[in-house]
């Protein structure tokens, strides 16, 4: 066999494989919908729409009701705090790193900011069940919470009758700890790529650190910077041990940030090994599971718009 004859014949096996990897990763997605859907169908027929809207979570049997509203409220509205906690910080991470820290402490902190995304999450959630929530309670809800909840009208997002210290709050700083990693070292990575010569350009005519990182840095890199704060909010919608400590699992709705509540990760963590098989609480679990996986797409639908209106842009 001549040289050219094998070569194109390892060129052939080489895009057969890398098509056949392609195929796996979608077969194994579709695989994974139908199990979620098919093992949640019992619970859709038997609850319909309601499912989604209903916050009753009645285990008793002959008198099962479940509902999803209360687990996928909490596993929105505390995955949208960390990302209003995380970002802020992340961002202020990277420009640190990029604009303002020396060179010998660039790498030691930026190995240390990486290093903090290996950490288990069930370490992250014993440190916030026995430090976070009692800071929390303490110094925030006992303080300045309830000066806060004496303000008209947003009073209420403040104003909580849960004094156990487990609460929404306190599962979005769990939270935002865990995603700053991701969110700082993909802005951070993508800030160093911006030429050097644009933000000289931008100090020879006189402007100030943050003018050329507001005028020039963010300009160039928000295409990476949103999908940056999108890998985070991918990575929070999922997260499970460490809002298992922390949320207080409760099946109410929060109507403050210091309540209870819990998320469907959480839900699904703590009560599907004591489901039943075939049963309509395990059937809920799994519809729980095929809601999760729907926001997970939705979320990604929308950061791949607005990646690609941006790039337009």
């Amino acid at each position: 066999m001549s040289r050219r004859s094998a070569g194109a014949t390892g060129d052939l096996v080489f895009a057969w494989l890398c098509k056949g990897a392609g195929l796996l990763v979608l077969l194994l997605l579709g695989g994974i919908i139908i199990t979620l859907f098919l093992g949640g169908l019992p619970a859709f027929r038997e609850f319909g729409l309601g499912f989604l809207f209903s916050t009753e979570w009645n285990p008793v049997e002959g008198r099962e009701r479940y509902g999803a509203a209360v687990a996928v409220s909490g596993t929105i509205f505390s995955s949208l705090l960390a990302i209003a906690f995380a970002v802020p910080l992340a961002f202020g991470i990277a420009f640190y790193l990029t604009e303002l820290a020396p060179q010998w402490l660039r790498r030691p902190v930026g190995i240390a900011i990486e290093l903090l995304a290996a950490v288990p999450s069930i370490i992250f959630g014993m440190w916030g069940l026995f430090v976070l929530v009692p800071f929390v309670q303490q110094k925030i809800q006992f303080t300045i919470g309830m000066e806060l909840a004496t303000i008209p009208l947003i009073g209420v997002i403040f104003d909580s009758n849960n004094y156990a210290g487990t609460s929404i709050f306190a599962a979005a700083l769990v939270i935002a700890i865990m995603i700053i990693p991701f969110i700082a070292a993909t802005m951070r990575d993508v800030f160093e790529q911006v030429p050097a010569v644009y933000k000289e350009s931008a100090y020879g005519l006189g402007a100030t650190r943050w003018e050329v990182v507001r005028n020039v840095v963010l300009p160039y890199t928000r295409v990476s910077v949103v999908g940056g704060i999108m890998l985070g909010l991918g990575r929070a919608l999922g997260e499970t041990m460490a809002v298992t400590f922390v949320i207080g699992n409760a099946n109410r709705m929060a109507g403050s940030i210091f309540d209870a509540t819990t998320t469907i990760a959480s839900v699904v963590a703590m009560e599907f090994p004591e489901s039943l098989a075939g049963s309509l609480k395990q059937s809920s679990l799994f519809a729980l599971g095929f809601i999760l996986f729907v926001i997970s797409f939705i979320v990604l639908a929308v950061s791949r718009w607005l990646l690609h209106s941006r790039m337009k842009g």
